[in-house]
């Protein structure tokens, strides 16, 4: 029985070089993408991940709850400067345009970003394919002399071929309409 191997000094236990390697490119790739984002899209992120979070909340509860006490007179020596709300209100939509485009304008980058690594998964998942279907081809060339028949498993013979993604495709279009 083969011992595991020893994992390297330094490494997380459970991981393997291999996947070690890939977290470190992919949070690369994310820092690199990150620096790599015009000003305009820093700023967009940046409004939304503040207007996402607990302090803007509390902000809001604060600025509003004082502009609504002030201007129901419940706080003395203010003098109320909105008392139809009016004000408030035309504030708070015009808050609302700005922060609905800043959140498409940040939602629209992170669609692309799924894209493209949807695409990248494609090509692994095509040349995953590919490759194993090389390797059932030639594990089916090797069975005979190992005395093993694969033409007596359908599922041998299946698995050595080829497949064509457009005709994939094309049968899941189909079948859905």
């Amino acid at each position: 029985m083969k011992k595991p191997l020893a994992p390297r000094p330094g490494a997380a236990p459970g991981l393997t070089p291999a996947l070690e390697r890939n977290i470190h490119a992919l949070v690369e790739r994310g820092k690199r993408e990150q620096s790599d984002a015009s000003i305009q899209q820093k700023v967009a992120d940046a409004i939304t991940s503040f207007t996402g979070s607990m302090h803007f909340v509390y902000l809001h509860i604060f600025v509003f709850g004082f502009w609504i006490a002030a201007n129901v007179r419940w706080l003395p020596g203010i003098s109320p400067w909105d008392q139809s709300f009016v004000v408030l209100a035309m504030i708070a939509s015009v808050e609302a345009i700005f922060l609905s485009t800043f959140v498409l304008i940040s939602q629209n980058r992170m669609a692309a970003e799924a894209d493209r690594r949807a695409e990248l998964d494609l090509q692994i998942s095509l040349l995953t394919e590919h490759e194993i279907t090389k390797v059932v081809a030639l594990l089916n060339e090797m069975a005979p002399k190992l005395e093993i028949d694969p033409r007596q498993n359908e599922e041998f013979q299946e698995a050595a071929s080829d497949i064509a993604p457009e005709r994939v495709l094309d049968k899941i279009e189909e079948t859905k309409g």
